[in-house]
């Protein structure tokens, strides 16, 4: 390095620490809520970034702080997020530094730890994909390499063999809980060993040995060498935050970490090399100190956010602004699942930027054949995964911040339980948070029928539908199939896209043969009626029509809804059913506690009681696991057997 560029590695590693100082000091004046401070660990965040070009992802954590002032992101903004003003980074709805921000490749952590190390891997892969000459840099503490996430992001980065730098602080204490109980192996760097990659471990309070240390593991990235791991060992001088204190911290360690302060010992040793000198230090002190005063000021006179119903849920989805293209008159008679296949094929034709992940899609074309072929087609965008579910919805974020299109196949909805935090925390909490949608199709084979048992016949929308940000669609039919699942994929933010087992090879249509949209949060009325109102979807939606057409011959003609979408759900077509109908059946697959259809019936009781003649009525699955047995499953467990006398009830009420 120049003597120009280490004078500005010492301004970028006193800023992050001058800013500290002042934040403790505004935190006991009760300006800010909460900190977590990163003093005595300045050198990994600066020394790592400036290490990197400004197109380099780096994905930090709570106590890098020197991440964003060496990207020289507005410190007026900055100290606003800070402080909850209007003038951050989140709109006041997220904190410290949970929060992105493209211009400077930079995505801010969540809570739940190393859930952003997969997010990396994405990037990574992005970059691989595209051919550029990037590397994705995410932070990790100590504590949190016991977290799944960790060791499912390092392996997926070293089997796909990704320009991804991994970088611990191990700072000694994961909140209270010292080292020697994290983790049995010498070094946590020992743990690349076991994928296969690089591993080095360093002194994290040295700034110059990790700016080598990240400028070496880049080059080899950039090489085809794959990720690195890196242990950069330091230590906390402060709490897990300010609330947390000192007290568990013997205070022979403390005295021992103050001697091998980053900033002292690179102070004395550009002293003695005579880079700089007292004067120097006393003028850069002096300009950082009235930047940050400045600053602080500015977030202390800006406004708190104003805001209200409307604009919060207007944040909660993108709007998507892509027109509604119709289907043609000409048609093929396509299986449910070939229509799925058919509309993979026509939109990787159309669109590059969408790419296919999952568990033995490629050459095998997954276990229910959906994707078979695909891979001959589209060789670099149809990619095998190892057995992971949150690795790679984690990474399909990364994909989907650099543009990606990226549709998840989960091998069994099922499993997708592995995965849920990823989806329920990070994908759909995005864009509300911190203004990103997150463009992720994720394809749920699910639902009973076929004698697969407990755990792999289950019916979780309900786990999803509670939760905002994420769109819900289950089709029941080939039509709605295709049109359904092109226009998720074209839709800017999260889809759970649900496709039942059993109806895959049962249910022939006459299907489109163009690209088509079905627009997501519009129902069909499969049948029409003014007796009674059956609200359902997805496998019940023929169920419902089997039951009612023992009606018909009585001259009792039964209106049935397929709502299509869960999320949204099409309020007004129900409403205007109910108004004809004046009562009303919702009908699910999955067990009755808890599901979707508490929710719409408790919905039709608040808003349209003045139209019922009768209780509204919720009928779904036993409230058991899926029994192995298909008798059991269609006598006992599923709700087929007691349609007819709920619609009786509602009839004769």
């Amino acid at each position: 390095m120049t003597n120009k560029e280490l004078k500005q590695l010492y301004n970028d590693l006193k800023f992050p620490r001058m800013i500290e100082e002042k934040m403790l000091l505004l935190l006991r004046q009760g300006k800010i809520s909460k900190w977590f401070s990163g003093i005595g660990q300045e050198a990994i965040a600066v020394g790592a970034t400036s290490a990197l070009n400004n197109k380099d992802v780096v994905l930090p954590m709570h106590r890098n702080l020197g991440v964003f002032t060496t990207r020289k992101v507005d410190l007026n903004r900055l100290m606003c997020q800070l402080m909850g003003k209007e003038n951050g980074f989140t709109k006041s709805r997220d904190r410290t530094f949970h929060f992105g921000t493209k211009e400077h490749c930079i995505v801010g952590m969540i809570s739940h730890l190393a859930a952003m190390l997969p997010v990396g891997v994405g990037y990574g892969l992005s970059y691989k994909l595209n051919k550029k000459n990037n590397i994705a840099l995410a932070f990790i503490g100590d504590g949190a390499t016991s977290e799944g996430d960790f060791h499912e992001a390092l392996n997926l980065a070293a089997v796909w063999n990704l320009p991804v730098i991994f970088l611990i602080e191990n700072n000694g204490y994961g909140l209270s809980t010292p080292t020697s109980q994290q983790y049995k192996c010498k070094d946590l760097v020992d743990k690349a060993i076991g994928y296969g990659i690089e591993g080095k471990k360093i002194d994290g309070n040295n700034v110059l040995e990790v700016y080598n240390t990240i400028k070496l593991a880049k080059q080899n990235a950039l090489k085809g060498k794959g990720p690195t791991l890196i242990e950069a060992v330091t230590f906390r001088m402060r709490g897990h935050e300010e609330a947390s204190g000192i007290k568990y911290v013997p205070k022979k360690l403390f005295k021992k970490w103050e001697a091998k302060d980053p900033i002292g010992l690179f102070e004395k040793y550009l002293l003695n090399k005579k880079i700089i000198s007292e004067k120097d230090i006393s003028i850069i002190e002096e300009e950082i100190k009235e930047k940050i005063d400045l600053a602080v000021q500015f977030a202390i006179d800006a406004d708190y956010l104003n805001s209200n119903v409307e604009n919060e849920l207007e944040d909660v989805y993108k709007t998507n602004k892509n027109s509604i293209v119709h289907p043609s008159k000409k048609t093929n008679s396509l299986r449910f699942v070939d229509a799925i296949s058919e509309a993979l094929s026509i939109v990787m034709d159309k669109d590059k930027q969408v790419i296919l992940l999952g568990q033995d899609i490629a050459e095998y074309g997954g276990v229910f054949k959906v994707t078979q072929g695909l891979f001959e087609k589209y060789p670099t965008r149809v990619i095998n995964t190892p057995i992971i579910e949150s690795g790679v919805l984690g990474a399909s974020m990364g994909l989907a911040l650099e543009g990606f299109k990226p549709v998840v196949e989960m091998q069994f909805a099922d499993f997708v339980s592995c995965g849920f935090n990823q989806i329920v925390n990070n994908i759909s909490k995005n864009y509300y948070r911190w203004g990103e949608a997150i463009n992720i199709t994720i394809r749920m084979p699910s639902g009973a029928g076929i004698g697969a048992g407990p755990f792999h016949s289950q019916s979780p929308e309900a786990w999803f539908f509670h939760n905002p940000g994420i769109k819900i669609v289950y089709p029941s039919n080939s039509i709605d199939a295709k049109g359904l699942l092109l226009a998720s994929i074209e839709d800017p933010n999260p889809v759970m896209f649900f496709e039942h087992k059993a109806l895959y090879r049962s249910i022939i249509n006459d299907v489109p043969d163009n690209y088509y949209t079905t627009p997501i949060g519009v129902g069909n009325i499969v049948q029409e009626g003014d007796d009674l109102t059956i609200i359902t979807y997805g496998q019940a939606v023929y169920w419902a029509e089997e039951v009612s057409s023992n009606y018909s011959a009585q001259g009792i003609n039964i209106e049935i809804i397929d709502l299509r979408s869960l999320v949204p759900w099409d309020k007004l077509l129900v409403e205007n059913s109910i108004k004809k109908t004046n009562r009303v059946l919702v009908l699910h697959e999955a067990n009755l506690s808890g599901g979707i259809g508490g929710e719409i019936a408790s919905y039709i009781s608040e808003h349209f009681f003045d139209s019922l003649d009768a209780p509204v009525v919720r009928l779904g699955s036993l409230d058991t696991p899926i029994p192995f047995s298909q008798k059991i499953e269609k006598d006992i467990y599923l709700p087929i057997s007691r349609i007819k006398e709920k619609i009786n009830y509602l009839l004769e009420y």
